[in-house]
């Protein structure tokens, strides 16, 4: 059975690499400042979980047979819903703004079953992890930002790369804070009668 990835992300490939699957990657061009506008009384949760849906809906229209995986992540802080900084500026604002503190790391997920070139079911959901903020130094938090990473990425931080060096703690599922739930996985691949396990292509290493 073909997976695949609509998403960009590194860290959500090597997430499902390291879990036994090897989804072939194909980005979509939602745009996503448009639909976030376009729902703004929403609930972060509904706002990620349309662009995920958004995202593996686009990808899903352009497959014939294959399980299609989209997500979306989003900090939820001080009730404002984050996404990636992009700008050095924006990024040191946010780390002030959160060092020491706790938020919320909300992605959501959309699996859709494409049979014969038709989208045949559609399971979605969300995940939440409590993040717990480290306190850099003004010297540590310029070299992250002097390194690129937190540019790119929700919350403009991460617990897989240079970014867990000032992530105290979390409570919840690490892997949403990644970028992909496995266990939200896991439960939408099944509501469509599908175990991750008939996707494995390779044992998870061990």
């Amino acid at each position: 059975m073909r997976l695949v990835l609509a998403s960009a992300s590194p860290a959500r490939l090597s997430v499902l690499r390291a879990a036994g699957l090897d989804p072939s990657v194909q980005v979509s061009d939602v745009d996503e400042d448009a639909l976030l506008a376009a729902i703004p009384s929403a609930t972060a949760a509904e706002k990620v979980t349309t662009l995920a849906g958004a995202k593996a809906t686009t990808v899903a229209r352009t497959v014939d047979d294959a399980v299609v995986i989209g997500c979306d992540s989003m900090l939820h802080i001080d009730g404002e819903l984050v996404g990636k900084p992009y700008d050095v500026d924006t990024a040191r604002s946010r780390w002030k703004a959160m060092a020491g503190r706790t938020g919320e790391l909300v992605t959501g997920h959309a699996v859709l079953q494409v049979v014969e070139g038709e989208i045949e079911r559609v399971a979605e959901g969300h995940a939440v992890t409590v993040v717990r903020f480290g306190t850099p130094t003004d010297a540590e938090l310029e070299a992250y930002l002097a390194s690129g990473e937190p540019l790119a990425v929700a919350g403009a931080f991460t617990l897989d790369g240079l970014g867990g060096w000032f992530v105290d703690g979390i409570d919840g599922d690490p892997s949403n804070v990644i970028g992909i739930s496995l266990p939200l996985v896991r439960r939408l691949l099944g509501s469509l009668g599908i175990s991750p396990t008939d996707l494995w292509t390779t044992p998870p290493p061990g």
